[in-house]
């Protein structure tokens, strides 16, 4: 028989899954308060927009206060964190690289597909080969000490240089990794030069068992979740992702429930926890694994979320960088914020309470 869940339940459980549950510290933030948000959320998205705060530091701030703002950096150089597309470009804990191997082995076999990025490999494989050649050599490098890059390009949203989409080739495909300067560029490295041992020399697994780990834990950070939802978690396939599911459930690795006013059956982690009662504060990032499928944000909380920075500014419904504000567990505002560092001021530019809240 499926349980039953009714929508306060999945709430409830959806923001203990993602750490909203848990006490914040009371003293000094450091890297073990940082492993433990990952251990919950497993993996923050990393964005270049720094209208506000670079966005991947959000997620941090929202479940453990103020803190250190190099504590990715140094979770990065301490070994417990990389880099690579997870959902988008993602830190993700180390012991993560095993599971997204067959991502890394699709590239280099061509059957990832990234427009110019996965054509680079075939249109220009002497380029590639002294990328890497240089990396090996010279690295950790970013793109502009790359010799025989070319120049940057306008034909293209980020105006990459041939250079620029080897190096992202490489990085895609697992051949280098990368880590975030102080200006946010990235560094080039081997593998084995700038990650832990243990992580690379761990078991990989097949494609299939990969992914359904990645399924298993896209639950454990949903709680509760359609396949829909599981599937984005780590962005795999969605069709192969409901047949992998149903595999879990036959393995009693997830469970088959139904959640009151949701159109798709769910899947439950087992080790879901279901609190009384959730008092959370905390603003949130537009890419915040809590939100970032827009579709379950609104299935859940009745919250419909675009982020609006490319949209005209004549067409703008909220503002520019608008933040959703979680109150207690409940979606209640959102505001529009910018930080104007040369005044040393948060700026609130706009702020806009949900329907039915009492502002």
């Amino acid at each position: 028989m499926t349980d039953e869940l009714s929508a306060s339940q999945a709430r409830r459980m959806a923001l203990a899954a993602q750490g909203f549950a848990d006490r914040r510290p009371t003293g000094r933030v450091d890297r073990r308060h940082g492993r433990r948000v990952l251990d919950r959320v497993g993996l923050i998205q990393i964005d270049s927009v720094n209208v506000l705060c670079r966005s991947q530091e959000l997620p941090l701030f929202a479940r453990l206060g103020r803190h250190r703002r190099d504590l990715i950096p140094s979770m990065t150089a301490g070994g417990d964190l990389f880099e690579y597309w997870g959902h988008e470009a993602s830190h993700l804990p180390v012991d993560r690289h095993r599971l997204l191997r067959w991502r890394m082995a699709d590239a280099r076999d061509g059957r990832g597909t990234w427009g110019r990025v996965a054509r680079i490999r075939s249109e220009a494989p002497e380029l590639v080969a002294s990328v890497l050649a240089q990396v090996r050599e010279r690295g950790p490098l970013t793109v502009g000490m790359l010799e025989g890059g070319g120049e940057r390009t306008d034909d293209h949203m980020w105006s990459w240089s041939p250079g620029k989409l080897a190096a992202e080739y490489l990085f895609w495909s697992g051949q280098v990794t990368a880590r975030r300067g102080p200006n946010f560029e990235r560094w080039y490295d081997l593998p084995e030069r700038a990650l832990p041992a243990a992580a690379l020399d761990g078991h990989t697994p097949s494609p299939d068992e990969a992914k359904k780990e990645l399924l298993v834990l896209a639950a454990r950070s949903h709680g509760v979740g359609t396949a829909t939802d599981l599937a984005d978690y780590y962005r795999l396939n969605r069709r192969e992702s409901r047949h992998l599911l149903l595999d879990l459930v036959a393995e009693g690795r997830l469970d088959a429930v139904s959640v009151a006013g949701w159109r798709q059956p769910a899947f439950r982690h087992p080790d879901a926890h279901l609190p009384r009662w959730v008092r959370a504060r905390a603003l949130l990032s537009p890419f915040d694994s809590l939100i970032w499928e827009r579709a379950r944000t609104e299935r859940i909380w009745g919250f419909r979320y675009r982020i609006e920075i490319y949209v005209p500014e004549a067409k703008r419904v909220h503002g520019y960088y608008v933040v959703p504000f979680l109150l207690g567990d409940d979606l209640v505002a959102r505001v529009d914020l910018k930080a104007d560092r040369a005044a040393s001021v948060l700026r609130v530019r706009s702020a806009w309470g949900e329907p039915g809240i009492d502002t």
